[in-house]
């Protein structure tokens, strides 16, 4: 086959693409540019979209014997990923930038071109599992429970999957460096990249602040009463209790939580723990990894977060296509609006929703 491989400069995609043409794949390495300027998202080791990657990903490249190319993708990047954030925030929302990217840019809007150019698909280094089956190419969990990458690769629907190939998902991470020593690949003990790529210092309540202001505003208890006051209501996130700014303590001497942001009114709500349980959620915006779920309630998994724990919980659509329900049997805390569920069926992934309702 013929593939593109997505080459961020990190040494888990250079081995992908190093197994990728090991496998008899033609194979050309491309790093995107999600900046027009990199440096004004991040500089050194802590993201996925630096000049220092792509120097990284052009070695790694030479090294395995590839052609390598630099394709410039920061339109789209900030049309699907950085506006979306943005605008989500401004709506009392909690987005998912890496979701938006794997959906968006690199299993869209690189695969679509990749495509159009004669390519089967695209490489990259993600931890997860694919199989085939009798309804086509499925997602499931990696086998490294500490890297497992399923959660964000969730946003893929089964005509992607199709085109989307992970070679390191039968592979732990310290073996993957042990193989990217042994390759010669210079990116070998290359720290990852974390927090969000776009987010210079990794100070997200500043760089919102930055774009979105820093209008005061009040912030309440359940009862409406005003405890204090805060710059901008969308830096603060559900079930956040550092950093309130409150002095005035709860007449039982527990702590508050942030239990709502009311962005129409720049209000934040705080209150204590028991607020914020949650067992049932409802998603919007659903995307199938396979079959779609149905009306009938089926035991399963729901996982809120990406190196979150996975809840046993009963899930449904009650459309059958774009809408997902989860009845929890125990409950969680601290869920917002805007975050992903992803449903699982045992180590295979059912789909995703973005969380619109909780109960």
């Amino acid at each position: 086959m013929k593939l593109i491989a997505a080459m961020s400069g990190g040494v888990d995609s250079a081995v992908a693409a190093a197994r990728a043409k090991e496998a008899g794949h033609e194979v050309i390495g491309v790093h995107l540019a999600l900046s027009k300027n990199p440096k004004k998202y991040r500089s050194g080791a802590r993201g996925c979209c630096t000049i220092e990657d792509s120097h990284d990903a052009r070695r790694a490249a030479d090294r395995i014997g590839i052609p390598f190319y630099i394709w410039d993708m920061s339109d789209e990047f900030h049309e699907n990923v950085v506006e979306n954030f943005l605008a989500e925030y401004a709506n009392g929302r909690t987005p998912n930038p890496c979701l938006r990217c794997n959906e968006k840019i690199k299993f869209a809007a690189v695969l679509d071109r990749a495509k159009a150019m004669g390519f089967d698909g695209v490489v990259t280094g993600h931890y997860a599992i694919t199989k085939e089956s009798d309804t086509g190419r499925l997602l499931y969990r990696a086998i490294d429970p500490l890297k497992d990458q399923s959660y964000v690769l969730a946003v893929l629907n089964g005509e992607q999957l199709q085109g989307a190939f992970f070679p390191l998902g039968d592979t732990t991470k310290e073996n993957v460096r042990k193989e990217a020593s042994a390759r010669g690949l210079t990116v070998a003990n290359k720290p990852d990249s974390h927090d969000i790529c776009f987010v210079p210092s990794g100070d997200n309540a500043g760089w919102l602040r930055d774009r979105l202001g820093s209008e005061v505003g009040p912030i309440v208890d359940e009862s409406g009463t005003k405890l204090g006051e805060h710059k901008g209501a969308y830096t603060y996130t559900i079930g956040q209790r550092r950093g309130l700014g409150i002095t005035i303590p709860t007449p039982t001497g527990e702590p508050r939580y942030v239990l709502r942001i009311e962005p129409k009114s720049n209000t934040v709500v705080v209150g204590e723990k028991e607020s914020l349980a949650i067992k049932a959620i409802s998603g919007e915006r659903v995307i199938w990894c396979g079959p779609a779920a149905t009306t009938q309630r089926v035991r399963g998994f729901v996982q809120v977060r990406a190196h979150g724990e996975a809840h046993p919980c009963t899930y449904w659509s009650e459309t059958g296509e774009s809408s997902l329900h989860a009845e929890l049997d125990e409950p969680i805390f601290g869920l917002a609006t805007g975050q992903a569920m992803v449903i699982y069926d045992g180590e295979r992934v059912v789909g995703s929703a973005t969380i619109a309702g909780t109960a």
